[in-house]
């Protein structure tokens, strides 16, 4: 595990300063305190880390909770009983890994996670704007387009246009040079600078430029536009930033409703983060995602515990630990140490990175997901990769993350549907040399309900004095609705003088007086 050693360092700092402004913003758009996110950043690292399968994923709070944990708190009296819920949804998690639930993700899309990937690259980069110029009235963790200040995604474009903060704005394009410098040339010139990350340049640059600069000068970087970490004042103002889970609430019914709601959202996120994370990977490792759950709710035990919001694996991390060359799970770990090393030991030096230049940082981020060339390649592949694909996208764009994956699934089992009424069967129309329309009709190897249409609509347009000839060899399955289609066709068949062969594995049988006790000898033998 310590042979990518030089590989998971640089990624895990990278990861840190991806994860810090989110841990802080997830929790104040959460309505919870600060510090509970943090404390879900720390676990979903060293925690989460250490027990996942995954070598690449990295865990932390997610946005797309965010609204639920809002509302929670408010409806089950505080934060202190919320956290049982958190603690409850940890443990139907275990359950879920128990019952092998882990294998749900794989029954999305390829389509759709790869719309989920882009639209979250589209939202990182819309959502960072405002941040680059320095105009932070928005939690840096919203990712909805609806936010909680009244605003949506692209009014907050607009107002960020006249609220420009000089300094802030020279930041974030310096930073943002660095790390374009840093990736396409100064990365090939030589180790030093694969070992040193860009990311870190621009954050000790951020750094400088905020400590050089007089804060209320026109270049000055204020207070406002710089990471706010809490800063306690002793080792027991520390230990007072904990909360912990008041265990009287557990026999209120909806803190067992709100459990169970962060179990299974927090379930659905991670399955389908790690589903997207292992088509990043350069390595293409497969995460056991049985094992993943267990991971994960362990985490939500354990940050529930000690007053952390709910964990999931968080695909903006994963693919920044991706993209930084991260090769094993000792970067997601690491990333874990950093958060609790860097708010115990320097949260003051912490609180003067300015939050345009992590907003550079995660501009990379995004486009590395949303690249323009991926919409060419959907394209190319055709409509029933394409529709869902751009649905997907609009969804999470214009909604939130479960709601746009919700509907790019749904279209893509409409698609299904419709490709499943077009190729229930072959049709094919012989010679008439002797008069009678002769057709042959192929049925599918799985024919069900959904192609009663197709199938029905064929049997009609039959012309009298037809002869029909049916091929079921290859059928491995008949839905009992098509075998009463057909036996109603048959009685109709006499009246318009349609002879009817059936070609089964047991051989031939020239109008069978009934389909329905056919297909009962055809399944016994």
């Amino acid at each position: 595990m310590f042979k990518h050693l030089k590989n998971d360092l640089p990624a895990s700092v990278v990861v840190f300063f991806v994860a810090l402004p989110l841990c802080l913003g997830i929790a104040l758009a959460s309505g919870a305190p600060l510090f509970s996110g943090l404390i879900a950043g720390i676990v979903g690292g060293i925690v989460v880390g250490a027990l996942s399968g995954s070598k690449i994923g990295v865990s932390g709070p997610a946005a797309g909770l965010a609204a639920i944990v809002l509302t929670a708190i408010g409806t089950l009296g505080g934060y202190e009983n919320f956290l049982v819920a958190v603690v409850i949804g940890g443990v139907i998690q275990l359950i879920f890994g128990v019952l092998k639930a882990g294998i749900i993700g794989y029954y999305f899309p390829s389509s759709v996670i790869k719309g989920m990937l882009t639209g979250i690259g589209i939202i990182i980069i819309l959502k960072q704007i405002p941040h680059f110029f320095g105009y932070d009235a928005d939690p840096e963790g919203d990712f909805a387009f609806f936010q909680v200040d009244g605003e949506n995604t692209f009014s907050e474009i607009f107002k960020s246009i006249n609220n420009i903060s000089l300094g802030s704005t020279i930041v974030g394009i310096v930073g943002l040079g660095i790390l374009i410098l840093w990736s396409n040339v100064l990365s090939k010139k030589g180790k030093i600078f694969q070992l040193i990350q860009g990311p870190l340049v621009a954050v000790v640059f951020g750094i400088v430029y905020y400590i050089l600069t007089d804060s209320t000068s026109k270049y000055g970087i204020s207070s406002e536009h710089l990471v706010s970490v809490p800063v306690p004042d002793s080792f027991d103002s520390f230990l007072g930033q904990f909360s912990f889970p008041n265990f009287a609430a557990i026999t209120n019914p909806q803190i067992w409703v709100v459990g169970f709601t962060i179990a299974l959202v927090a379930s659905l996120e991670t399955l389908l983060c790690v589903e997207a994370t292992d088509k990043l990977d350069p390595h293409k490792n497969v995460t056991p995602t049985n094992r993943e759950l267990l991971a994960q709710g362990t985490g939500n035990i354990l940050s529930g515990l000690i007053g952390g919001l709910p964990v999931t694996q968080v695909i903006v991390r994963s693919s920044a630990n991706i993209q930084s060359g991260g090769r094993t799970k000792l970067s997601a770990i690491f990333h874990g140490f950093l958060l609790l090393i860097s708010v115990i030991l320097i949260p003051t030096l912490l609180n003067k990175i300015p939050l345009s230049v992590l907003a550079a940082i995660l501009l990379i981020v995004g486009y590395k997901l949303a690249k323009p060339a991926l919409f060419k390649k959907m394209w190319d592949l055709g409509w029933k990769q394409f529709i869902p694909f751009t649905v997907t996208v609009v969804g999470i764009v214009f909604t939130d993350l479960l709601v746009g994956i919700a509907l790019g699934l749904a279209v893509g089992i409409v698609i299904i549907l419709i490709k499943s009424f077009q190729n229930s069967h072959f049709l094919h129309i012989e010679d008439k040399s002797d008069g009678k329309n002769r057709i042959k009709m192929t049925l599918a190897e799985q024919v069900t309900f959904f192609n009663k249409g197709a199938i029905l609509n064929e049997l009609d347009r039959l012309p009298e004095n037809t002869y029909l000839e049916l091929d079921v060899r290859k059928t491995i399955y008949l839905d009992n609705d098509i075998i009463e289609i057909l036996e109603d066709f048959a009685v109709k068949a006499k009246e318009r003088h349609i002879d009817i062969k059936i070609i089964s594995e047991r051989g031939i049988v020239e109008n069978p007086d009934s389909f329905i006790e056919f297909f009962k000898l055809e399944k016994k033998s």
